[in-house]
């Protein structure tokens, strides 16, 4: 008796969250908001309905992708392939070829390359065979490629899905299924000029794509090893104290000092000799002032740095893209497999627009990285069973956060979004005219015209005029008992509605010039 009363007790309170829940969803397409974000608080309405079951006990099936993934419709698909072929199109004119990789490697190859964040790795259940595991990214699979090929130079890009075991928030465009999107240049080349590639790169995608005003922070893991060593951090604490300074993109400094002494056990001494340094950023000015400060000239590993930063601006100028580059102290990134220069790629907005604030509020703010990278010339040996090293450096596009902001953008412009490519529909003006429409689709396909017709014997010309609008098919070939004696096809423009007479033999060619522009 007791037990029943209190399954009672759990399926009211679950009751009154899928009540609160079912309000949220609603207030939520009251206000308009973001597709992701109505999605989002959907799923988790599914989920407390999930748990309520049916009245007889048993569990009730609920249809909905897994946490941290999603569907994505026709017109999301279409914005993808955009962007898609945007980046592809610049990894091609940088003279990039492509590879794949298996979705899921050997457990210990991905074992010990993720610092802080391995903890996010899937594991796949034993099979009674190999222990395997689901891909975390495409760097640590492309270095396990060269090396077992025994490839000691290529320039490559890489676009597929990998997999973390992250915390979702699929608002911000973060997921635990995701597209990454990376370009790569390996073999032994002169300091800094395969790395100015690789950020003249991320500087064309992100004009190209039009997101908006973006900066790229660009620091050197020798100069931050260096300026720990001089500050007084030991050796053994040096990535953990790493991770804590790649935090101040999001957190105050006086919460990463805390953490630094509080959790993590550094002297407060050096935590502040450490903020002396983190908190500055600029371009060759602040290179040339750091190559004389007396701490940090002391360390080799940091000159070493400094002075190939002093070269990579000194190319980045002659590719006209210093205006979006900083030098930043504070950027570290948190993967182990860094060794000398690395980068992130940020999209800024006002305060204004994103808050519609007081004007003295009109600031820059960052609304999250979308690239990052830096060169790794050690992960390559860590496979080698000789350890020959392959110096590889590489920039990561953040194509999920893209493709969050493109989607947003799209809905509040509320421009209509073709999911074909169709040219052309093929229509007919009478009836008993199928077998006409047949012949003259095979026609255009054969011709390599993108061409569509409807699939019914009679269709009525209003509807088929209709379809065209409504998918945004910008031709219509009509054909009638008349048009089939004259030997022409009734060309009509769907915008304008003006309609011309083409001879058969012509109809292909008049297609292509009239579609050349879309």
């Amino acid at each position: 008796m007791p037990a029943s009363l209190v399954t009672m007790a759990d399926r009211a309170e679950v009751e009154q969250a899928v009540a609160l829940q079912g309000e949220k969803v609603r207030k939520l397409k009251q206000e308009k908001a973001s597709s992701e974000e109505i999605a989002e608080a959907v799923a988790k309405l599914l989920e407390l309905k999930a748990n309520l079951g049916t009245d007889d006990g048993k569990h009730k099936f609920v249809l909905k992708t897994p946490k941290g993934t999603r569907d994505y419709n026709p017109k999301q698909m279409a914005i993808r392939e955009k962007v898609f072929n945007t980046i592809i199109n610049c990894f091609k004119r940088h003279g990039a070829e492509t590879i794949d990789t298996p979705v899921f490697e050997l457990k210990e190859t991905l074992t010990g390359k993720y610092g802080e964040d391995s903890k996010l790795i899937y594991d796949l259940k034993d099979q009674g065979g190999e222990l395997l595991s689901l891909r975390y990214d495409l760097t640590v699979p492309f270095a396990r490629y060269l090396a077992m090929n025994k490839i000691t130079n290529i320039k490559r890009y890489h676009i597929a899905k990998v997999y973390r075991r992250d915390n979702p928030a699929m608002t911000r465009g973060r997921y635990r299924e995701f597209y990454q999107c990376d370009f790569d240049i390996a073999g032994q080349y002169d300091p800094m000029i395969p790395d100015a590639e690789c950020l003249k790169i991320v500087h064309e995608i992100l004009s190209e794509l039009e997101l908006g005003e973006f900066s790229i922070k660009v620091n050197d893991r020798r100069i931050l090893d260096g300026m720990f060593a001089v500050c007084g951090v030991p050796d053994s604490k040096f990535r953990t104290i790493c991770s804590s300074v790649d935090k101040l993109d999001k957190t105050p400094w006086e919460e990463v000092k805390n953490e630094m002494v509080g959790e993590k056990g550094l002297a407060p001494e050096a935590a502040d000799l450490i903020g002396e340094y983190v908190q500055n950023n600029g371009g060759l000015n602040l290179i040339e002032r750091l190559l004389k400060d007396p701490k940090l000239s002391q360390s080799k590993q940091a000159l070493e740095g400094l002075n190939d930063m002093k070269s990579l601006f000194e190319y980045l100028q002659l590719f006209g893209v210093t205006d979006k580059i900083l030098f930043d102290l504070s950027l570290a990134r948190g993967l182990d497999y860094y060794t000398g220069v690395i980068y992130e790629a940020v999209l800024i907005q006002n305060q204004a627009e994103s808050q519609q604030q007081n004007n003295h509020t009109e600031e820059s703010v960052s609304v999250g990285s979308v690239a990052g990278g830096g060169r790794y010339d050690g992960l390559v040996g860590m496979f080698d069973p000789k350890g020959r090293k392959v110096p590889c450096v590489g920039v990561s596009i953040g194509i999920e956060r893209i493709f969050s902001i493109m989607e947003q953008k799209a809905e509040a412009s509320e421009a209509k979004i073709r999911t074909t490519e169709t040219q052309v529909l093929v229509a007919a003006a009478q009836k008993k005219l199928l077998e006409e429409r047949m012949k003259l689709i095979a026609e255009l396909w054969n011709a390599g015209i993108k061409a569509e017709m409807l699939y019914k014997k009679n269709p009525k010309l209003l509807n088929q005029l209709q379809y065209c609008e409504e998918t945004g098919i910008p031709l219509v070939a009509i054909i009638g008992e008349q048009e089939l004696k004259d030997g022409v096809v009734k060309l009509r423009v769907v915008s304008t509605r003006e309609e011309v007479d083409v001879a058969r033999p012509n109809l292909v060619e008049e297609i292509q010039r009239r579609t050349s522009q879309f």
